[in-house]
């Protein structure tokens, strides 16, 4: 009882961390010492729940695909210890994300879906997550568990949105949605090898390549926890085989270059398209086989350390693959509503409780992770909280086979406001309703011309039934309009993008990107586009801005807007850095614009920084 009390009370109180900004050290410390406390006072230390609570790590590879795996039939990629791991392991066949990154996560870490968390693309201010959210790493945290996310956070780069505010006490990742995005550390771009990381908020120079750093992190954040008694929570998330390609682990890449990729190639390529497509392949093959190696140094790790039994491991990947290749028998790739974009194999391996391949084909998603790990990690969560997702637990333990009948919504697009029928998929295992209108379009028109399959006859979406099949497309049809309404009123204005909190001391130096900025002008990244970035002060003061470039460029000169504010910088040319003044930024919310203009034409900074003096 007391337990049950302490954890509704502590995950209150991060229910109201969007007031206060944070839940500072010393709560945090006297959360984990009650719990600890609350322990003792059960007797519950030595042979209890508490002693005998799982540790979690939770590893999801970027761009992966569903088809990557030896263990699904792919012959031409080599992965031996998730090979190994689905041997061992509780195995959802029938498992969903979201087609592409930011997304998945969002509903991932959540356990909801992401349009209620106001995270609805993967770029330009719309990757960023409401802090009112509260996440799988808060629960834990709150529950006594030690939190560290290596690699990919994807849902904001700035204070309060940062992994290291939504939970997690140790972090070490990139900006942003990968490595050699403009959101990266001036003057360490698009560096996969000896990359600039972000450690609990600090830009630092590591060494090695980035896959190897996040499993070396988590590795020495698991040692230290597990010498020390702690239960702890680790989420991996890898950046690769997320492109750019141009960097990746040599010595598998000279193996895979001498490989044939056309029988897991989908289309027929004349020779020299042939020849560029199966380079690009080398380098996801070489990328995916390295994630795989450390996943097996992991697992030894693990044994070194006795924790093995008693330790949750997960493996799933974010989205269909980056190219068109072998998804087994479904249709698709990322960003795509087809299956090929939205299905992920769940390894779920926990030999205490989980028998070796103990198999569930029922229809499950990202929403339910969360509340699986809590069910497994005896976490309850506090009345009113709602969660989309449900635990998938007893499937796999085999305590309870009954499964109810479903209905699972993916659907993502550009944009600021989604659009009703605009590239959605709805699952009722075996239907599935699909308008796939395409990511890269904000908006569709005319009347939605929807799409029924039968997925246990028709896997690869050929034939179309919805004339055969009236009252399944009506059932579905109004399913998916009722999840749209209803997600959509999640809050007041349920898809306003969330603002960067500036001058706190939890980021005196805010780097504002391209990332998160609102874009305006020319296509979202190009040199010439331009945006403004949605910002909030808790107190008037003085800043020094900087203004940032990432090529050569005339002299110029920029006007710096900020609310009622306006000031002009001169820019020298061909200076990268070094384009700064001193600002006076008022309380509350504002917008800050800086417009250069070259030669007549006005475009953005690639970044601005500011630092409170």
């Amino acid at each position: 009882m007391f337990l049950h009390r302490y954890q509704i009370a502590i995950t209150s109180m991060t229910r109201t961390k969007i007031q206060t900004y944070y839940l500072n050290d010393i709560t945090r410390t006297f959360l984990t010492v009650a719990f600890s406390l609350g322990c003792l006072l059960t007797g519950f230390l030595t042979n209890s729940a508490c002693a005998e609570r799982p540790n979690v790590i939770v590893i999801m590879s970027d761009d992966q695909g569903g088809g990557d795996y030896g263990f699904v039939g792919n012959d031409v990629i080599r992965t031996p210890e998730l090979d190994a791991m689905h041997q061992r392991s509780g195995y959802l066949n029938r498992f969903y994300v979201s087609p592409v990154c930011a997304p998945t996560r969002a509903s991932l870490m959540t356990g909801r879906y992401n349009y209620r968390t106001r995270c609805i693309d993967t770029f330009v201010g719309r990757a960023m997550m409401d802090t009112e959210e509260v996440t799988m790493a808060e629960f834990l945290r709150d529950a006594g568990y030690h939190t560290g996310i290596y690699g990919k956070w994807h849902m904001g780069d700035n204070y309060p949105l940062r992994a290291m505010d939504q939970g997690f006490q140790d972090s070490l990742i990139h900006r942003g949605g990968g490595i050699g995005q403009p959101s990266d550390p001036l003057g360490a771009e698009g560096k996969y090898t000896d990359p600039t990381l972000i450690k609990n908020g600090d830009e630092v120079p590591m060494q090695g390549y980035c896959t190897d750093i996040y499993f070396d992190a988590a590795i020495e954040f698991i040692t230290k926890n597990a010498k020390d008694g702690n239960n702890f929570f680790t989420y991996i998330a890898t950046n690769a085989p997320h492109g750019p390609f141009h960097d990746v682990p040599s010595e598998l890449y000279d193996e895979y270059s001498k490989v044939d990729f056309t029988p897991i190639l989908v289309n027929k390529m004349n020779p020299q398209r042939l020849k560029a497509e199966s380079d690009k392949l080398a380098r996801i093959a070489a990328m995916i086989t390295n994630i795989d190696e450390n996943v097996g140094r992991l697992f030894s790790k693990l044994d070194d350390l006795g924790v093995r039994k008693n330790t949750i491991v997960v493996y799933l990947n974010d989205n269909g693959p980056n190219s068109q290749r072998f998804v087994g028998n479904m249709r698709g790739m990322k960003t795509h509503v087809d299956d090929g974009g939205i299905r992920s194999p769940l390894l779920f391996h926990w030999p205490a409780k989980v028998p070796a391949r103990k198999t569930s084909d029922a229809l499950c998603a990202h929403i339910d992770l969360l509340p699986t790990i809590l069910d497994a990690c005896d976490v309850k969560v506090p009345a009113g909280h709602k969660l989309d997702g449900r635990s998938f637990l007893p499937l796999l333990t085999g305590s309870d086979a009954d499964w109810p009948t479903r209905q699972i919504v993916l659907q993502t697009h550009r944009g600021n406001v989604p659009q009703q029928y605009h590239h959605f998929a709805i699952h009722e295992h075996p239907w599935k309703l699909v308008h796939p209108t395409g990511f890269g379009n904000e908006s569709f028109e005319g009347v939605p011309k929807l799409q029924l399959y039968n997925l246990n006859k028709d896997p690869r979406q050929q034939n179309d039934v919805a004339k055969k099949h009236p009252e399944v497309f009506q059932r579905l049809k109004t399913g998916y309009e009722t999840w749209f309404q209803d997600v959509s009123s999640t809050r007041p204005n349920n898809y306003a993008p969330p603002r960067i909190v500036i001058g706190t001391k939890h980021e005196l130096r805010s780097v504002l990107t391209r990332q998160d900025w609102r874009h305006i002008q020319g296509k979202p990244w190009a040199g010439n586009s331009n945006g403004f970035w949605l910002l909030e002060a808790p107190q008037t003061a003085t800043y020094e801005l900087e203004v940032a470039f990432s090529s050569d460029h005339p002299a110029g000169r920029a006007t710096i807007t900020a609310g009622p504010l306006t000031k002009q910088l001169d820019i020298a040319a061909s200076e990268l850095r070094g384009h700064t003044t001193d600002i006076k930024l008022p309380a509350g919310k504002l917008k800050l614009a800086v417009d250069v203009v070259f030669n007549g034409k006005t475009q953005g900074p690639h970044q601005v920084i500011l630092t409170r003096k």
